[in-house]
């Protein structure tokens, strides 16, 4: 049975439904997997939840499921880049579950491992603790995170072999891993697929028994914050010439 899909319209087809949670991978605008995102604005679902790092940003990423009204609850560690996210929060339409970075990759990880929950001293003694149960282990208080397995995980990877082995490039395995472990159905974009048995067993990141869907395609791949430094005025004649007696 083939896992290659067309599009990510078809790679989604009869996963999608209102009320659903979904776990999507990237960092900012980093190996996010933009196509699948377009497509389940395309597809209308609503009443998302999405557990996520971020959402994107205005108009790119998740930020287009925000813009639609798609999302009813985030669960994300960070969401300064999101002018939309913070006005939608901030009014009360939309649901918001903070956790510290390290929790909720960790959350993600435990889900996809069959661990349905952990302790974890990050978080005691504030706002992310409240109503979590709490136990002592050697004079410390740890706060009990429950493992995330979701209904659907959507990844983007930057190589793929015909069976979903995946590879990463650098900073993009960031949420990416740890996000389609969680999954009871993982789809994944990537930007190449090559025959089975063309990548290194030792250059997979992500071994393809995670993944049951998969699509090739072009990515757009926005930089999230552009910094430049302005380019050096060019030196005079006298100088350059000053500068080569030195």
């Amino acid at each position: 049975m083939t896992k290659v899909y067309p599009d990510a319209r078809s790679a989604l087809d009869g996963l999608l439904f209102d009320g659903m949670l979904i776990a999507a991978g990237g960092f900012g605008l980093c190996g996010i997997p933009e196509l699948l995102i377009a497509a389940i604005r395309e597809a209308g679902t609503r009443d998302l939840t999405v557990a996520s790092n971020n959402a994107g940003v205005d108009g790119f990423g998740l930020g287009v499921l925000l813009e639609s009204r798609q999302v009813r609850r985030m669960m994300s560690s960070y969401v300064g880049e999101n002018a939309e996210f913070m006005r939608q929060y901030l009014s009360g339409e939309l649901e918001l579950e903070f956790n510290p970075q390290g929790t909720l990759a960790e959350r993600m990880r435990a889900g996809g491992a069959g661990i349905p929950g952990f302790y974890t001293r990050t978080g005691v003694g504030t706002v992310v603790a409240e109503g979590k149960p709490h136990m002592d282990f050697d004079g410390q208080t740890y706060v009990l995170e429950r493992g995330i397995v979701a209904d659907l995980a959507i990844v983007k990877a930057w190589k793929a072999d015909e069976t979903g082995n995946l590879v990463f490039r650098k900073t993009a395995r960031n949420f990416n891993v740890p996000a389609a472990t969680c999954g009871r159905v993982c789809v994944a974009e990537v930007e190449e697929i090559v025959p089975a048995g063309s990548l290194d067993p030792d250059a997979i990141h992500l071994p393809g028994i995670y993944v049951h869907r998969l699509i090739a395609g072009a990515h757009e791949k926005r930089i999230e914050q552009r910094t430049v430094r302005a380019r050096p005025e060019a030196r005079s004649d006298d100088t350059a010439a000053a500068g080569s007696e030195v």
